[in-house]
């Protein structure tokens, strides 16, 4: 770091000795103002001159008040507008005293806001420069009464400038700030948002094929002894659901995957064309599923045909666990206008069968339909068993921007 960052980072920590060296450097430009006389016998040469010793006072005492400029910018004002107001009339010859009130003037308009300057300024010059050409020594229109003048006007005009650039460069940082907050917000939003589609993808992929396994499992132990046929049958099923579970775990997982990394998952996501195929996997299971469609061939938005697979899958994994050993189930696909309406039914009377009662099944089946702006409406039906119904939109948003565009 150099000499000259080192002073400029030590005087921002100190202010007040910054302004300490400013009334230092003003006093020295007075003093030295005061015993020049521009105005000489021959015309405009310069020449030494004695200065009153209340110039001398008032100079002081203008230079002095500069040190708490930062602290009280209008007292300071004051003081050094009354000593160049006292000096503009009694001095003769006429000391640089009003450098101190444009100083503090300045102060003042890069402190406050704009209305405030304008009446703070206007005062100011009004005052000295009409006390000046009023009650002073010199004609009225003499260059030291229009420098009054001007010179406040420069020092209200350059206070304003800078406030009004500070503000420019405060709003440029907070705005800034407030897009870098919002992009780590969004980008948090969108990371759990994707860490929960995950989580109910796994939640589907394992509960469904987990149930499956347990249930054949149950079935090969229980006749190990006695139908060995139908055991190797019932392991042969728990292997399919096992390897299934396995590969869709790993296309699930992959998606946790860095760009860069090899074996990205490559298999499509698992929609309607798969029902039969999954209708199979409970059947083999032992549970007898029965499916209806009369969706005309509707080609679904991906995200609207996943979404439908897995409420389906997951309904059906509740009638497995839920609805008892003599349970059935009915599956319908049906498309009713710009919708789509998918209804799992079941007979079953078991022991819970209301899947509320435990899991998050339920829970991840709202949360998919609720994202495409569909509906979900589950609960017991009369008679006994579960209904489970949603109304999923055929277009997605995007989609349906595209065509309205």
């Amino acid at each position: 770091m150099s000499t000259l960052e080192r002073a400029r980072r030590h005087l921002k920590a100190h202010p007040m000795a910054l302004d300490a060296a400013l009334a230092v450097g003003v006093l020295a430009c007075m003093v030295a103002g005061s015993f020049v006389d521009p105005h000489g016998k021959a015309g405009v040469t310069w020449t030494f001159r004695t200065p009153d010793a209340l110039s001398l006072v008032l100079i002081a005492v203008g230079a002095a008040a500069l040190v708490f400029r930062r602290r009280a910018p209008m007292t300071v004002l004051a003081v050094t507008g009354a000593v160049a107001l006292v000096e503009s009339v009694t001095g003769d010859p006429r000391a640089p005293v009003a450098m101190s009130a444009v100083i503090a003037l300045y102060t003042v308009a890069s402190t406050t806001d704009r209305p405030t300057t304008w009446r703070v300024g206007l005062l100011t010059m009004t005052v000295l420069t009409g006390s000046a050409m009023l009650a002073g020594p010199l004609p009225w229109y003499a260059q030291e009464n229009l420098a009054i003048f001007a010179w406040t006007g420069i020092g209200a005009t350059a206070g304003d400038a800078v406030r009004s650039r500070r503000a420019v460069v405060a709003a440029i940082r907070e705005r800034a700030e407030r897009a870098e907050r919002t992009r780590e917000e969004e980008a948090r939003r969108r990371v759990a948002e994707e860490r929960l589609r995950i989580a109910r993808d796994l939640h589907d992929v394992v509960a469904h094929h987990i149930a499956l396994v347990n249930v054949q499992a149950g079935v090969a132990a229980h006749v190990m002894d006695k139908r060995p046929d139908q055991a190797k049958e019932a392991l042969a099923h728990v292997r399919e659901a096992s390897r299934s579970a396995l590969n869709e775990l790993r296309a699930t997982v992959g998606l946790l995957r860095q760009s860069g990394d090899p074996e990205a998952p490559t298999e499509p996501a698992p929609g309607l064309d798969r029902l039969d195929e999954l209708a199979g996997t409970f059947r083999s299971a032992g549970l007898p599923v029965e499916v209806a469609r009369a969706d005309q061939g509707t080609t679904l938005p991906a995200a609207v045909d996943l979404a439908a697979y897995r409420v389906i899958q997951e309904a059906l994994t509740n009638v497995q666990k839920h609805a008892g050993p003599d349970a059935k189930a009915e599956v319908s696909v049906v498309r009713v206008g710009p919708n789509v309406e998918i209804t799992v039914l079941d007979d079953g009377a078991g022991e819970d069968d209301t899947p509320e009662g435990g899991g998050h099944g339920l829970l991840g089946m709202r949360e998919r339909v609720t994202a495409l702006r569909g509906t979900l409406t589950t609960g017991p039906r009369y008679g006994g068993g579960f209904r489970v119904h949603a109304i999923l939109p055929v277009k997605s948003r995007t989609r349906a921007a595209e065509d309205a565009v």
